[in-house]
């Protein structure tokens, strides 16, 4: 039978390249988008395809990418070996994915003989992994032109789910090409954090497959539920360490995080955790390694996290081609090392407002709470008016002014955030807000109904990002959007993480649809 676990992708609100360093935090919303894995058995009994008890077969597919590989997996040392006709087919996060979590399996079962020998009968069956990832995460911007159509969310919607990916051209490989980050990846993506939901969903639907963790129960836990969350966590630890590997270094993990528990404001764990994965190649095996991460103290700290009721969130994908954000990271780093006095300066002024914007929305969540009525009629005011307009209008309730400080104070805490990343972005030689983003994000800003927008994550030319009071202020700023050629994508916030699935998404034909507001 098969097993189909999903995850969510990401939109870093606050916290760009501070995240990376303890004890910064990180806003980070999970969305609609969502990648799905589909494991299900090879064979139909242990003894159908090989005598040979050292070995099992292991196939992975990308329908979307017309990618398919077939492997020999040792069970002595757990590697993958590609035994495809073209090794261009493989995909490293769910190799690693592969290796990483059949590993956690048997160091979860060490001390159950029982267990240890279901495991085994089910690794000799073979088994297969089939990865789809929802049409959010990649740009359609070619096709759309190809044939004629407008850039809209309705033209967006009308696209068969897990449509064919696009590639990029290497814009470093064009000869009027002079930026030095730009070099846009190989698939063309909207910057909603693909690899790291793609490897959470592979891990997560292997070790429920295998038996290791119960998304079931799991998948319908709280953050305050640690009984329930040692599933989710084991999830997390193999997750992070797959996608470490794949990635060749450690990151901060907030994407891998938030595809595990959901929506949340993160702070990384210590990169030393995850130190045996990265030398097991050379001195330790795959089993020894994830045991010995397995009984780390894991020190990541998240908080349950999500955008106040009635706002609703909107990604619009500027049609650049995307960026590096690897090379943009390591500009940073580099100009932080040139001129410490200054970043100093401005990293700590970064991190001062990025703390306002968190303050100001949870401050607005705390008034939905304690005044649903008078936060409701206040939103549903401003939704329909310039934010110039919003105090003036409940100038006779303190109540009202208080729900209106608020959601200015969360803009001009944004606008300060914007402008510290232009000036890091300046510094540093790389377009983290660029000027075609800058123009539409202060146009978008005047529009009636905007709280806030901006360039997420480390910037650059992915997408951007606006919180709207409501549905209909996002609905007006997709429409703005399109006219200026920035195509308004479907996702929208959704605060779940990792998740059981009932059913293959292809039979249920999944789209994202034109999403409601928050509640």
């Amino acid at each position: 039978m098969a097993v189909i676990a999903s995850a969510p992708g990401k939109v870093l609100i606050t916290g760009a390249y501070l995240v990376l360093e303890k004890p910064n935090p990180g806003v980070v919303l999970t969305t609609t988008a969502r990648f799905y894995a589909i494991v299900k058995p090879l064979h139909s009994s242990t003894e159908s395809h090989s005598c040979n008890r050292l070995w099992t077969d292991v196939k992975l597919a990308s329908p979307q990418l017309f990618k398919e590989a077939t492997y020999k997996l040792s069970l002595e040392s757990l590697s993958l070996q590609n035994v495809s006709s073209s090794s261009d087919n493989g995909n490293p996060f769910v190799e690693q994915a592969v290796q990483f979590a059949v590993a956690a399996a048997k160091a979860v079962f060490v001390d159950d003989h029982g267990r240890q020998d279901m495991l085994n009968t089910i690794l000799l069956q073979g088994f297969e992994i089939t990865i789809l990832g929802s049409n959010d995460f990649y740009s359609y911007r070619k096709q759309i032109d190809a044939r004629g159509l407008p850039l809209t969310s309705e033209t967006l919607a009308s696209l068969p789910a897990f449509s064919a990916i696009t590639l990029n051209e290497n814009e470093l490989d064009k000869p009027n090409s002079s930026s030095k980050v730009r070099c846009a990846p190989e698939i063309a993506k909207t910057g909603l954090g693909s690899s790291a939901a793609m490897t959470t969903a592979a891990v997560a639907g292997l070790l429920h497959y295998l038996g290791a963790v119960n998304l079931t129960i799991a998948t319908h836990a709280t953050y305050a539920d640690t009984v329930a969350n040692s599933d989710l966590d084991l999830v997390h630890a193999v997750s992070q360490t797959a996608h470490c590997a794949a990635q060749g270094k450690v990151g901060s993990g907030f994407d891998v995080s938030a595809a595990v528990y959901g929506s949340q404001r993160y702070i990384r764990f210590s990169p030393e955790i995850l130190s045996p994965a990265q030398v097991s190649r050379n001195s330790k095996s795959l089993l020894e390694a994830m045991t010995e991460i397995l009984k780390n103290t894991w020190d990541n700290q998240k908080i349950e996290y999500g955008l106040p009721p009635f706002m609703a969130l909107l990604l619009g994908e500027p049609g650049y081609g995307g960026s590096c954000t690897p090379s943009m990271v390591g500009a940073v780093q580099s100009w932080r090392k040139r001129d410490p006095q200054n970043s100093q300066e401005i990293w700590k002024r970064l991190a001062e407002a990025n703390a306002d914007v968190e303050r100001q929305l949870l401050l607005l969540k705390h008034m939905a709470q304690e005044q649903e009525e008078i936060y409701k009629n206040v939103l549903e005011s401003c939704s329909t008016q310039l934010s110039e307009k919003w105090m003036e209008n409940h100038i006779h309730d303190s109540n009202q002014q208080a729900v209106v400080k608020a959601l200015l104070d969360a803009r001009q805490a944004i606008l300060g955030v914007r402008n510290l990343l232009r000036q890091i972005g300046e510094a540093a030689g790389v377009p983290i807000e660029p000027e075609p983003q800058t123009q539409v994000l202060n146009a978008t800003m005047n529009m009636e109904g905007v709280l806030l927008a901006g360039v997420p994550g480390a910037g650059g030319f992915d997408a951007i990002f606006a919180i709207t009071l409501g549905n209909s202020a996002r609905v007006r700023v997709a429409h703005e959007w399109s006219s200026k050629g920035v195509l308004p994508l479907l996702v929208t916030e959704d605060p779940k993480g990792v998740a059981l699935e009932d059913s293959d998404p292809r039979e249920r034909e999944i789209t994202s649809g034109i999403p409601s507001i928050k509640k």
